[in-house]
């Protein structure tokens, strides 16, 4: 039994999708008409730069989609995987419109579209500069919750991502990461700030919200063909409605990425295939299970030793 997932922000790099790029001319014309949706020339921010481009989170969320989808459709064009035998797919954030995407929820040229819309309206949510994000290493999340809740009132900030064991990001307003900070190291607790100018999945994106409701409700979306995972509940989803409803809410809600894992497992789930640029996701599963095997694809040499019928 094995499930999909795709990566979101922070597994983008100059000059991913190279090789695939250049081995197969349907991969370029794909480059191509992203180009053409968006009306920008993304493909050449991915290939040739410049980093801060790339970087530039409205950028960003089109790029990693873009390469991960890309990699799927060599996947189905090369190789005899039938990724649609998966139990579950899952994404990341942004990964979830990837694996909506391959699911049959929702077109490629609706999820680039969104994704840009997306990317702009998170960006744009809090002045750049006055926001961002903070990763937590080697605490429980319930330590977190009760060091937020003994705090209340000193500073604001929120718990964004629940990615591992371990790594918790959370967001806030800069004034009140530094504040947190401070309580971090009064207790000897590691913390890496995030170059990220967002605080992201946290109430402060409100604004974010409000846009993206409007653009997603007047998006048509399929239901999806295999259950997807989502999010905000860390529970499967099927119905365009629900997919919906929860892609608004995805916005501000914490990514419970470690309970979505735990729930696939929980399911018979034995193998997860990583379709995206890098294996961030995976090393975050590693630290969830080390039971379960993982295979990162970025090109089709990753595909050799796979073995999904365990």
């Amino acid at each position: 039994m094995f499930s999909v997932i795709f990566p979101g922000q922070g597994s983008q790099s100059v000059g991913m999708m190279s090789k695939l790029y250049k081995d197969y001319s349907y991969i370029k014309e794909l480059f191509d008409k992203a180009d053409e949706i968006l009306g920008n020339s993304l493909s050449s921010i991915i290939l040739n730069g410049p980093k801060e481009k790339l970087d530039e989170t409205e950028n960003t969320q089109p790029a990693i989609f873009l390469a991960s989808y890309s990699i799927y459709e060599v996947i189905k064009k090369e190789t005899t995987i039938n990724l649609n035998n998966a139990k579950f797919f899952a994404g990341h954030s942004l990964g979830e419109y990837s694996a909506l995407t391959a699911s049959g929820s929702i077109n490629f040229d609706s999820a680039l579209k969104l994704l840009q819309k997306r990317g702009k309206a998170m960006q744009s949510a809090v002045p750049k500069g006055q926001g961002g994000m903070l990763a937590i290493l080697g605490e429980k999340i319930e330590n977190i919750n009760e060091l937020f809740n003994t705090n209340k009132g000193k500073f604001a900030c929120y718990i964004a991502n629940d990615n591992s064991n371990g790594q918790i990001v959370v967001s806030g307003k800069n004034k009140d990461l530094e504040i947190l900070t401070d309580e971090l190291k009064k207790k000897s607790i590691k913390n890496i700030r995030l170059p990220v100018s967002a605080p992201f999945h946290s109430k402060l994106m409100s604004p974010a919200t409000e846009i993206m409701k409007t653009e997603i409700m007047n998006t048509t979306f399929n239901d999806s063909k295999i259950a997807i995972i989502s999010n905000v509940t860390s529970n499967e989803v099927k119905k365009s409605e629900d997919i919906k409803d929860l892609l608004i809410k995805q916005i501000e809600s914490p990514v419970r990425w470690r309970e979505s894992i735990i729930y696939m497992i929980k399911n018979e789930v034995k193998n997860f295939v990583e379709i995206g640029p890098g294996k961030i996701l995976s090393g975050m599963i590693k630290r969830i299970d080390r039971n379960v095997n993982i295979v990162s694809v970025n090109e089709l040499n990753d595909l050799k030793n796979i073995n999904l019928n365990d």
